[in-house]
């Protein structure tokens, strides 16, 4: 699920994703500390759990960011019921200093996903590094990657008030398919956009 971000500017090239490593996690665990959570539906639940677990098995953790076998625990979710989870990865947005994470995860075979998996992508920038374009710079580079695993498209949501994160899947060219309430999210509303994974023709 996007993340608020009131995109700007940015240098651009100075934006990477990378894989997770023990020479980035202190940098992660710093931005934990502060506050900030990967996690745009479970926030602070979400933090406290990652830091227990890098204080616990920092190796382990680092592992689990790269999942494409779906060997990983059952994923929880806010109504307490549990779901298997799907293959998928997260990488984290560096630009010399930590900057947030994105997430894909997928079905083999099949552009669809579950009722329960609010999107193929989800994405945090960090409070501090907002307002630079980085949301909408590593979208873009995930949605490459997403590419990369076979999906022609990718199904994205975010909340019907965050304007911020419709502003950052449009400008990857993302189409509004339908408003939704998720039932195991608190019934909330979502909007819920698909994304093409290669650059819409001029």
């Amino acid at each position: 699920m996007g993340a608020p971000e009131k995109d700007g500017e940015a240098d651009r090239a100075e934006l990477r994703l990378i894989v997770p490593g023990e020479a980035m996690l202190a940098a992660y665990t710093e931005a934990l500390r502060r506050g900030w959570s990967p996690d745009n539906i479970r926030g602070e639940a979400a933090t406290r759990e990652e830091l227990e677990w890098i204080d616990r098995d920092p190796c382990g953790f680092i592992a689990s960011m790269v999942d494409r076998d779906a060997k990983g625990p059952p994923i929880a979710l806010p109504d307490g019921s549990k779901v298997p989870r799907l293959p998928g990865y997260r990488l984290w947005l560096w630009d010399g200093e930590f900057c947030g994470s994105i997430g894909l995860r997928w079905v083999p075979g099949t552009e669809s996903l579950p009722p329960h998996v609010l999107g193929h992508i989800g994405y945090a920038v960090v409070p501090w590094k907002q307002r630079r374009g980085y949301a909408t710079r590593a979208l873009g580079l995930m949605l490459a990657k997403a590419a990369g695993e076979g999906l022609s498209r990718v199904q994205i949501t975010t909340d019907p008030d965050n304007i911020a994160s419709q502003r950052v899947i449009e400008a990857n060219a993302g189409v509004l398919v339908e408003r939704f309430v998720a039932r195991q999210y608190g019934d909330k509303e979502h909007l819920r956009y698909r994304v093409p994974t290669a650059p819409v023709p001029t």
